[in-house]
């Protein structure tokens, strides 16, 4: 069962999103939260899997909520995923920098939303991969230069294969076909490399591809 806490300062946001996810046997709403301090508490209280975010809301929004709590070490199970109007919402990026697991666009359909929790709660990160690296390099090309990372010193090279590709929004089944490797060879792979740079899950990485100058805007890996 996925637990879900829905975090929006609109209830007819929250009620609409409660109706599509309650009628899903392996789904249930623990919680509901009006802001940003709300969400956190009950964060803490109800240890939900996913966390539907968000970010403009009073008191304190969804950007600081998810530092909070992706900076929490008695959280680090709760996967949260940013809800946007994708109008290049700046506080997405910050989002995605601060650890939150991806993002949904809030007018998306019943079965997207659906796809969205059971991808967080199985900890694949990244809702959409391209259109998450799309985001990411948007903002990405406002950065005055890439910031060497000494964390990538530790990646062998076919790692480094592989995190160029995780950040073109390549699923592990396209990694393993792109590179001739198994599926399993694949995904120890990105796993490993998620470890090695402490990165909580495919989405950091991206962002940090991106940051690094290993990748660069507009740059896809075909």
């Amino acid at each position: 069962m996925i637990r879900v806490l829905l975090a929006d300062d609109h209830w007819l946001v929250r009620a609409g999103f409660r109706s599509v996810l309650e009628d899903e046997d392996d789904i249930e709403v623990v919680g509901e939260a009006g802001d940003g301090q709300a969400a956190v508490s009950a964060c803490r209280e109800l240890g939900p899997d996913v966390v539907l975010m968000d970010i403009r809301m009073p008191d304190m929004d969804g950007l600081e909520a998810c530092q909070v709590i992706t900076g929490d070490e008695q959280l680090a199970s709760v996967k949260v995923v940013i809800l946007t109007t994708f109008d290049l919402d700046d506080y997405v990026y910050g989002a995605l920098r601060a650890g939150a697991t991806g993002f949904l666009v809030k007018d998306s359909g019943p079965e997207e939303l659906l796809q969205a929790v059971r991808v967080a709660a199985r900890g694949d990160a990244l809702i959409s991969p391209s259109v998450t690296r799309r985001l990411i390099a948007e903002f990405a090309g406002r950065v005055t230069g890439p910031e060497p990372d000494p964390r990538l010193d530790v990646l062998t090279d076919r790692e480094r294969e592989v995190m160029q590709l995780v950040a073109a929004g390549r699923t592990n089944h396209e990694i393993a076909e792109r590179l001739v490797l198994s599926l399993s060879t694949a995904k120890t792979h990105v796993s490993r490399i998620m470890t090695k740079l402490g990165a909580r899950d495919r989405s950091q990485v991206v962002v940090l591809a991106y940051e690094s100058g290993m990748v660069s805007p507009g740059w896809l890996a075909d």
